[in-house]
């Protein structure tokens, strides 16, 4: 069973996947995003690069736990192109990621139905071809505490595996540090037990 805090998504570009149907073409990618605002340039940049190209069709997601989603058909029949790739993010269980398949059109219509088979087909490729990493969903914490209780809260830490994001020494001590959704609460509660330690949960990122 797949953990609730645990997501898939992809590290980088992959390469760029030819299928062909009745001469056309269709030019498939996966690249990884963080948010919405990444889609129009890379989709402008594939407009540039393949200026023949009829359609620019894409779908993409993002979100670990709450996920958004969009497909575009750009100018294909209706759901006939941005849905049949969603549905293979759906498919490999991907997030953070957007998929574009580029159509240059040879001159046979290929229907509805062919259309989708093609568009599923090249984002399925493109997938393969992508290198796709299991993640971990992460809490942060910002624990706060004098020197005195430096060596405790240091020792939990190490016990605990815990990760430190960033640390700042001054008058008093302050740590931000990360750990998987699963474990949050039982962090959060081994940290609060201890006196004279503050502990505060930071947004992700």
């Amino acid at each position: 069973m797949q953990k609730e805090d645990v997501y898939k998504t992809i590290v980088k570009p992959s390469e760029e996947i030819l299928y062909k149907d009745r001469k056309s073409k269709f030019f498939a990618q996966a690249f990884p995003i963080a948010s919405e605002e990444e889609v129009k340039p890379i989709v402008e940049e594939l407009r540039k690069k393949h200026h023949t190209a009829n359609h620019v069709c894409y779908a993409w997601q993002l979100g670990e736990q709450d996920r958004s989603y969009r497909a575009n058909d750009d100018g294909e029949p209706n759901n006939s192109a941005g849905m049949p790739i969603y549905g293979q993010i759906q498919s490999f269980d991907v997030t953070n990621v957007l998929v574009t398949v580029t159509r240059i059109f040879g001159g046979t219509k290929l229907g509805v139905g062919g259309l989708i088979q093609a568009y599923r087909t090249a984002a399925q490729m493109a997938f393969e071809d992508a290198k796709i990493v299991e993640r971990v969903v992460e809490s942060r914490f910002k624990l706060q505490f004098g020197y005195p209780e430096m060596d405790k809260v240091m020792r939990t830490i190490k016990q605990k595996n815990l990760n430190i994001i960033s640390q700042k020494m001054e008058m008093d001590c302050e740590l931000v540090i990360s750990v998987r959704l699963s474990e949050a609460v039982e962090t959060h509660q081994l940290f609060e037990e201890m006196q004279d330690v503050g502990i505060m949960k930071k947004g992700n990122g």
